[in-house]
């Protein structure tokens, strides 16, 4: 079975929790099984660091957990090194419980150089912050199952930590990898991640990465099937062409980026956009994190896609 849901940040108009809300509770009233927000302390458009207000991706989660009733709850991708890797087991073990065992926990090393500068955070080279990823999902999964967690790693130490209440979700939430470095990340995904999620890729791309990830799976002896595979990009969805191609105009700046836009998101009439889910589908992908541009404004995208597309993957 397919699962989609809904991508949003909490920057601009969804910085407006009333709009964040009223969005996530049209995704759980449509069908739509997840909901996700990204895990920035500002917005960073192309043109850099942003004033907009943006709101803190764990409180704002722990709100619509309390706002919503069935949709699953996640974060695309909560940054490793912004929290203490103990505290994070508490606080994600926290939001199952309060969830009734909604959370999908998804993570990554982090890569916004700004954010960690204006922070205080040190940013290091591509090799060490994936170093302290995997120190981070190792100390995790201890607390999360181990009634008292040790663990001494390069950069993190634990010692006979107590998380208590465990999380609902046994033997924990599942934990989603984001990212698509082929010789440090998908090896940590390989390793210890219950999920791949890869942004905007074509299905040709996503099986390249695929391929890559099948070759540390074997490394290790682990199935790779075992490993469940999302995908996550814009819908840009009309009931003709002329519209779809209206829709492009309107969302990306120039001709190049449309054209980029309709290559490796889901662009086109329902019967295109399910053709193409179908494509990606082929390849394993069960969970699909999808942004409607024209939201919270205008849910109709929204509506079109879970009346239109979602039926025919049930």
């Amino acid at each position: 079975m397919i699962g989609f849901g809904v991508k949003t940040s909490q920057a601009r108009d969804y910085a407006n929790y009333a709009n964040l809300k009223k969005v996530w509770l049209e995704a759980e009233r449509l069908g739509y099984n997840s909901g996700w927000l990204f895990d920035h302390l500002f917005e960073l458009p192309q043109t850099g660091p942003s004033n907009e207000p943006c709101l803190e991706a764990w409180t704002t989660l722990t709100s619509l957990a309390a706002d919503t009733e069935k949709i699953r709850l996640g974060v695309t991708v909560i940054c490793a090194a912004y929290r203490n890797p103990a505290l994070l087991a508490k606080m994600a073990s926290t939001l199952d419980v309060i969830s009734h065992g909604r959370l999908d926990f998804g993570i990554g090393a982090g890569w916004a150089e700004a954010e960690y500068k204006a922070y205080g955070y040190t940013f290091d080279k591509p090799a060490i912050r994936i170093a302290k990823l995997r120190d981070t999902l190792r100390i995790i999964k201890k607390m999360w199952i181990e009634e008292k967690a040790t663990y001494k790693g390069r950069y993190y130490t634990i010692t006979d930590a107590i998380n208590n209440p465990k999380p609902l979700q046994k033997p924990h939430p599942p934990i989603w990898v984001g990212g698509g470095g082929e010789q440090l990340t998908l090896k940590v995904t390989a390793e210890l991640a219950d999920g791949c999620n890869f942004i905007s890729l074509t299905p040709e791309d996503y099986k390249h990465k695929l391929d890559v990830l099948q070759a540390h799976c074997a490394k290790i002896r682990r199935n790779p099937a075992e490993i469940k595979k999302s995908w996550q990009g814009r819908v840009i969805i009309a009931n003709d062409e002329p519209q779809v191609k209206e829709k492009l105009r309107k969302f990306m700046d120039t001709p190049q980026g449309a054209t980029r836009a309709a290559s490796n998101n889901l662009v086109g009439t329902p019967e295109q956009c399910i053709k193409r889910i179908q494509q990606y589908k082929d390849l394993g992908i069960t969970q699909f994190m999808l942004v409607f541009p024209e939201a919270p404004g205008d849910l109709g995208t929204m509506r079109l896609f879970s009346e239109k597309v979602m039926p025919h993957f049930k």
